[in-house]
């Protein structure tokens, strides 16, 4: 079987991890969390930094700090995990969905008729006027490593004095290479940027995840939440209700390790993306979906959209994993999804058809030449 997307533990993941468990220093506390923080700040060029059991929590603690509440709104992706959107609900507030774009990005023309057209500017902030609720904020993926329009966005967001949270689990290392935000990474644009390192991400570290922010204050209000908010260590003081949310010191530890290999990582997926796009451009009825051409993208998953009417998606899906190819369509759309179906989606049309029309092909960074020869070849047979 080529699995659709595994860990490259080919560095000093080993030596780290021992080195980790000799000092006995397993949990919450120890040298490689301090570590893993410095080493993602100064690779990303940033000054502040937490990091935490998982992405899911650096967006919850994102929301929380952008003061997202009962009765509030965010504004979300229909095209994204789920657990971008159900840290939103953690706080008791209601999430509305947004289309996406060519990119499975959102879609921010629909997102700017939005707020003009169904929102009104308050004194006391953004209201949207179907539901009476104020807008506190808006998370943007950045889907498969791929650069969302932030700039685009980022101007919507300050015009309409909203917070904005990227949700770049899936975008370590994509950077703009044009524009007003040339050099900047995917996470570092918005108020908050959120990172997963589960064990299918572009590096790992089993679990766990970062969070990042503009203010140094409210990153330190982050890693006081993240430790159960202790006022006082030794009588154990808790004037907050807070959360067991710091990364432990095996993990970080891994994600060291990972963290060296990333700029490998990357070239290696750009080339193999590259041998992908150009044989499968020979193959009738099938294309890779494009990446953001102002980024320089990490090209974490490759989108492989059937535009011939007459080849089924999950027909192709059963083809390929009876060939020993694991493939998986995109997250069914979490408009649709049970707990979110009487939230308010706007005019989601193209998410439809990408979500009925696109499959994830295997895209580690072990994939071998031959692996990816030999799918092609299944790809052809399949036409």
């Amino acid at each position: 079987m080529i699995p659709l997307s595994v860990p490259n533990l080919k560095g000093n993941e080993e030596k780290y991890v021992v080195d980790a468990i000799r000092s006995e220093w397993i949990s919450t506390s120890g040298s490689y969390v301090n570590r893993f923080e410095n080493d993602i700040k100064k690779y990303l060029n940033v000054d502040n930094a937490a990091a935490c059991q998982s992405g899911t929590a650096a967006i919850h603690l994102a929301l929380k700090l952008s003061g997202v509440s009962v009765n509030c709104e965010v504004i979300v992706p229909t095209v994204t995990f789920i657990a971008t959107v159900n840290p939103v609900k953690y706080l008791g507030a209601e999430p509305v969905f947004m289309d996406c774009d060519d990119n499975l990005n959102m879609d921010c023309s629909k997102l700017e008729k939005f707020f003009e057209n169904e929102c009104v500017m308050t004194d006391s902030g953004l209201k949207n006027k179907n539901t009476d609720r104020y807008i506190k904020a808006l998370i943007v993926v950045h889907v498969f490593g791929n650069m969302a329009d932030v700039e685009k966005i980022k101007e919507l967001t300050d015009k309409y004095k909203i917070k904005l949270i990227e949700d770049a689990a899936e975008a370590l290392g994509t950077y703009y290479t044009n524009g007003k935000y040339k050099g900047k990474f995917a996470g570092t644009i918005g108020d908050f940027g959120a990172y997963s390192f589960n064990g299918n991400k572009i590096i790992t570290t089993g679990g766990g995840g970062i969070l990042i922010g503009k203010s140094s204050e409210d990153i330190k209000k982050a890693k006081y939440l993240s430790t159960q908010a202790k006022d006082e260590e030794l009588y154990y003081v808790h004037h907050h209700i807070g959360y067991n949310y710091r990364m432990t010191n095996l993990q970080a530890a891994l994600g060291v390790a990972q963290l060296e290999g990333l700029e490998e990582f990357i070239e290696i997926k750009i080339k193999n993306y590259k041998l992908y796009k150009s044989r499968i451009s020979n193959i009738e009825g099938l294309t890779l979906l494009e990446f953001n051409n102002n980024a320089r993208n990490n090209h974490w998953f490759y989108s492989l959209y059937i535009n011939n009417n007459g080849l089924d998606r999950d027909e192709l899906l059963k083809y390929l994993l009876k060939n020993q190819i694991q493939t998986r369509p995109i997250w069914k759309l979490i408009h649709t999804q049970r707990p979110y179906i009487n939230n308010e989606a706007y005019k989601i049309e193209k998410a439809i058809k990408y979500y009925n029309r696109v499959l994830n092909i295997p895209c580690s960074t072990n994939l071998k030449r031959e692996n990816i020869e030999y799918i092609i070849s299944i790809l052809e047979k399949a036409q």
